[in-house]
């Protein structure tokens, strides 16, 4: 796909849509993806403008030199480790569609675990009240707005540029007038007898000496504000067990996602707080401990 490609391979092959996967797939390989061909179909829809599904039904369409200007663009940048999701400017989570920049993690299917338990547990409360510490891009309060319908949302965040992000994705889901966005670290902007049914949060865990261990386009790339979690990853998660409690009413609920490894640790510092019935661990699709689950007393 380089400008210098036809000499190098030696061909006068156009390049048409299914020989740009293929020599992109290869070449993101090289530079260390592991989803080189599920990059490169992102990355060549986002290129034409249509759906990825589209690519299969034009895979002999010889593409034009804008397109092939743009992918190059783009696949330049994805070899440097920069995030397929920032570079198309969106990524999926809970089936809805949401608006990313590197101001924003970029939403996991890990963090659907948390959204799929509060809605199991809030299915029994419709009118529910929810407080989100660290909203981000707004990916699981819009989730949670659209799949609750009743419930009242609060969603607070650190940063004014996340904050952004999360109102327009709000707005694009139609869910923008049930959900208080608030600017402020963790609990500072609420009033001083705000009540909750469920406080939620994916804090920032990473354990300050992981982040240099992380992959490239995670350490390079993403937010460390919403990455950085301390010495031992777990200073945010402190800070929000100390006053969590105070905020949520009896027999409400706390759900934090966590690092895999802290499985064990969560459930100690939920009882040294003595404000929770027994926590309890949830694991996510790879069977990996991802949310604790704690109910107030």
């Amino acid at each position: 796909m380089s400008s210098d490609a036809r000499t190098t391979t030696g061909t006068d092959q156009p390049w048409t849509v299914g020989r740009v996967i293929d020599w992109t797939t290869g070449h993101l390989k090289k530079h260390g993806s592991d989803t080189p061909r599920l990059d490169a179909e992102i990355l060549l829809a986002h290129a034409r403008g249509c759906p990825r599904i589209q690519l299969y039904t034009h895979y002999d369409e010889v593409l034009d030199d804008e397109v092939r200007a743009s992918m190059r663009a783009l696949v330049t940048r994805r070899a440097q480790a920069e995030p397929v999701a920032y570079l198309v400017g969106h990524r999926e989570f809970y089936g809805l569609d949401f608006h990313v920049s590197s101001d924003v993690l970029i939403p996991r299917p890990d963090t659907e675990t948390l959204v799929l338990e509060l809605l199991t547990l809030a299915a029994g409360r419709p009118e529910t009240q929810i407080l989100e510490l660290g909203t981000g891009s707004g990916c699981i309060a819009v989730a949670t707005a659209a799949n609750l319908p009743a419930a009242k949302i609060v969603a607070v965040d650190i940063s004014p540029a996340a904050l952004n992000i999360a109102v327009k994705n709000a707005t694009a889901h139609n869910v923008a007038e049930r959900i208080d966005f608030r600017e402020g670290d963790l609990f500072a902007p609420l009033d001083s007898a705000a009540q909750f049914d469920f406080v939620i949060s994916n804090p920032p865990y990473i354990a300050d000496a992981e982040l240099a261990q992380l992959d490239a386009d995670v350490r390079d790339h993403e937010p460390h504000l919403a990455l950085a979690g301390g010495a031992d990853g777990l200073d945010v998660i402190r800070r929000i067990l100390a006053e969590a409690g105070q905020r949520l009413k009896s027999g409400g609920f706390l759900l934090l996602e966590i690092g895999a490894e802290q499985g064990n640790v969560l459930p100690e510092l939920i009882a040294a707080s003595g404000d929770y019935r027994e926590a309890r661990i949830v694991n996510d699709l790879a069977h990996r401990p991802r949310v604790a689950v704690a109910e107030r007393l």
